[in-house]
């Protein structure tokens, strides 16, 4: 029997956390030849892109890949990102949220937010997970 990941329903489950609450979803990447994502705004192979339903458009968030389109420095770009690329998805204002196990790193400060104002610098989460009472 083939097993189902558990982490695009995690990833799922933490925007879902972020929309509620009114926080930004950020989505830290590693990225590698099956990633597209715009090159200029990689740093050390890794990219953090602002996935908020104010940043983006045709969000998908599937179980193989994240997809949606969005905009830097005013250009639209169509993102893919496979699932197995993501080190992790955090909210911006609180650094609360999910970094994967198996990645070298945790995510790095280059920010690219999709909208049309300069990223701020979020908090990003702490390389090992830990859980938390969130009333």
């Amino acid at each position: 029997m083939n097993e189902i990941s558990t982490k695009p329903y995690l990833i799922r489950a933490i925007y879902d956390w972020c929309a509620d609450n009114g926080f930004t979803p950020y989505l830290a990447v590693k990225v590698d030849s099956n990633t597209q994502v715009p090159v200029a705004f990689v740093k050390d192979g890794e990219i953090i892109l602002n996935i908020s339903m104010d940043a983006v458009h045709n969000l998908q968030l599937g179980n193989e890949e994240i997809t949606c389109g969005g905009r830097f420095g005013g250009v639209a770009h169509k993102l893919i990102v496979p699932l197995a690329a993501v080190i992790g998805i955090f909210a911006k204002e609180t650094g609360q949220g999910l970094a994967f196990q198996g990645q070298e790193s945790a995510p790095s400060v280059q920010h690219a937010n999709t909208g049309d104002e300069p990223p701020k610098e979020p908090t990003p989460p702490s390389s090992k997970p830990h859980l938390r009472i969130i009333k």
